[in-house]
């Protein structure tokens, strides 16, 4: 079958014909593709095309595709069974990593998405502190949680509904939304609502709206307004965590949050999320505590595998130095043909993630972010799907780098970008 008739046919069975509303490739236009093969950097789809990857599955895919060392650790776990609904060893070698990776992270709880690692920071910070109100950054995307689809970024951005249908009023009337890189409206915020706030959930580097970098100070202003006021300061680093970082972005600021959600990387590509944070707050959650959690395939033994051989890896191999020389080297070689070629484009960059957004610099929140140039976007990612390359389908999402990337995709990656900007 090919590509167009696949999606024919998914269209019979599932709604929009994906299932996950970004992928339907509604906001660019067109129709997706169908993938049948992924190894390294690189896709092969049903109708045989190849095309070097900046997608990763959404950032999971560090190490690139198929790795040898995950895919050895999947099958080795497979073979002793698929679930066992009772702890298994793996967890445990899984929650002692993390802890030891992550600054603040004295406990955690690994879960199956980074969606319920989010939706369990806020009732944990609501359980811990006995508060209601929780407040957010327009554009930060926490997954699909209905307390934080307000002014929410990712698909919800793209299909331009940032608040969703089916998420009751009164709920969002408890989440308090804020522009990003904003001190002064926090400064507000806190002294409007002192006393009522259980928590602060961000996206330190926010990567759902593209990708924008917090300004000097403003991570460390809300560290100091959380502490001062009672209120749990939550990294959400689905996206980051793993990353930019052994650590996460917090390794590199050096500021603690007091939780931390994780996913995407610690999978290995399989299902998993995980939140922890200080252990005062941790042993909230039930059995311990009152804050209710649980999950059937929480710690599943071939998610723990593929995410502890792909972590144990990125270590091995000093991933995060040619990360970021990769990263390094497409910035300088795209801001370089931007000046060449008179575009003044904004591109922005952290480690492996990236984003060139269709509008002037600067842009350090959603509001800059939209005024992008979405039909110079769709055209520019409609001509890289052409040449083989694939982005994102989203002006609004950050492409990826991976440690199986090389010099040779990254020029001709170049050249197809040279051409259309030209």
């Amino acid at each position: 079958m090919t590509s167009s008739s696949l999606f024919a046919e998914a269209k019979r069975y599932i709604p929009g014909g994906v299932n996950s509303p970004v992928r339907a490739f509604r906001n660019v236009g067109g129709e997706p593709f169908f993938v049948t093969r992924a190894k390294g950097s690189h896709l092969w789809d049903v109708d045989g095309k190849e095309y070097v990857d900046y997608l990763g599955t959404w950032g999971p895919a560090i190490l690139g595709h198929a790795p040898e060392v995950v895919v050895d650790a999947v099958q080795q776990a497979a073979a002793n069974g698929l679930s066992f609904g009772i702890p298994n060893p793996l967890e445990v070698e899984m929650a002692r990593l993390i802890c030891e990776w992550v600054p603040s992270i004295e406990k955690v709880r690994v879960v199956n998405s980074g969606t319920e690692a989010t939706m369990s920071c806020v009732r944990l910070a609501r359980g811990f502190t006995g508060r209601s109100l929780i407040i957010k950054f327009e554009g930060c995307y926490h997954g699909a949680v209905d307390s934080l689809l307000v002014k929410a970024g990712s698909g919800a951005l793209t299909h331009g509904a940032p608040d969703s249908a089916g998420v009751p009023a009164e709920l969002a009337a408890l989440t308090i939304t804020l522009p990003f890189n904003d001190p002064e409206r926090l400064e507000t915020a806190f002294h409007a609502y002192d006393g009522a706030i259980a928590g602060v959930i961000l996206e330190p580097v926010p990567a759902n709206a593209g990708l924008y970098l917090p300004i000097p100070g403003f991570l460390e202003t809300l560290r100091r307004l959380c502490s001062r006021h009672g209120a749990l300061l939550i990294f959400d680093e689905v996206m980051t965590g793993f990353r930019v970082a052994k650590g996460g972005y917090q390794e590199l600021t050096g500021i603690q949050p007091d939780l931390t959600a994780l996913g995407k990387v610690i999978g290995g590509g399989l299902p998993v999320g995980a939140f922890g944070g200080r252990a005062e707050i941790m042993d909230q959650l039930s059995p311990d505590g009152p804050v209710y959690q649980a999950g059937t395939l929480s710690g599943n033994p071939l998610a723990m595998a593929a995410g502890l051989a792909q972590l144990r890896e990125l270590e091995r191999i000093a991933a995060y130095e040619k990360l970021e020389s990769l990263g390094q080297k497409l910035e300088d070689c795209v801001r370089k043909i931007l000046h060449e070629v008179g575009r003044n484009y904004a591109f922005q960059r952290i480690g492996s993630m990236f984003c060139l957004y269709f509008c002037e610099p600067p842009v350090l929140n959603l509001a800059d972010a939209r005024r992008s140039d979405l039909n110079a976007f769709r055209s520019f990612f409609h001509h890289c799907l052409r040449s083989g390359i694939n982005l994102a389908p989203s002006q609004f999402e950050v492409g990826f780098l991976c440690t199986a990337h090389t010099d040779a995709d990254l020029d001709r990656t170049l050249q197809v970008i040279r051409k259309e900007l030209a």
